[in-house]
């Protein structure tokens, strides 16, 4: 909440005082969340090199602890990282790794996190084309699970000018059988 509130030293402090306790008790899995959501901030307030090394540790943690939905959501954080830092290449890989991971364990977060990665790396590179559809695949799935991440692709999409038209119902005339049109006088 202290990240989503931009209080970001107090973000940092609760995180690491999060990953020291994990430490403590031995918690791998508190410690693989704590330093994933930590290179969150780190990224925020762009201290990129820790935010790369917080993100690579929480991936190997959860690598070797087999958790396959925290792998993914680590290499989503490396992909937005790569594409912060105009590493756009690295970043459709990362994303293209935790698309890969999302789809098969069926985490539709995670999906629309990677999907919405792979668009944003498509813009810095100049295809809009490609960053449009990717754009409103993840759209549509942060609009099924209702996930606040709607409204930031439907901003991005209106801020390149890629937002689908709205579908204008066809008109019907003569709904009902034998009734024709009268002119209006």
């Amino acid at each position: 909440m202290q990240r989503e509130t931009g209080d970001h030293l107090a973000a940092a402090a609760s995180q690491q005082q999060a990953l020291a306790l994990s430490r403590d008790l031995g918690y791998h899995h508190g410690q693989a969340y704590a330093l994933n959501e930590l290179g969150v901030v780190q990224r925020e307030t762009g201290d990129y090199p820790a935010a790369a090394a917080s993100h690579r540790q929480a991936l190997a943690l959860f690598r070797d602890l087999g958790n396959v939905l925290g792998q993914a959501e680590a290499l989503n954080r490396l992909g937005e990282l790569a594409t912060r830092t105009s590493a756009t290449w690295q970043a459709r890989e990362r994303h293209t790794q935790a698309l890969a991971i999302a789809q098969e364990t069926g985490a539709p977060l995670e999906q629309a996190r990677a999907l919405e990665g792979l668009g944003q790396a498509r813009l810095q590179d100049g295809n809009p084309g490609q960053a449009a559809a990717q754009l409103r695949q993840a759209l549509a799935i942060y609009q099924r699970i209702a996930a606040p991440g709607a409204q930031r692709v439907r901003e991005t999409l209106r801020q390149y000018g890629l937002e689908q038209p709205p579908v204008n119902p066809p008109t019907i005339r003569n709904a009902s059988p034998g009734v024709s049109e009268r002119p209006t006088t």
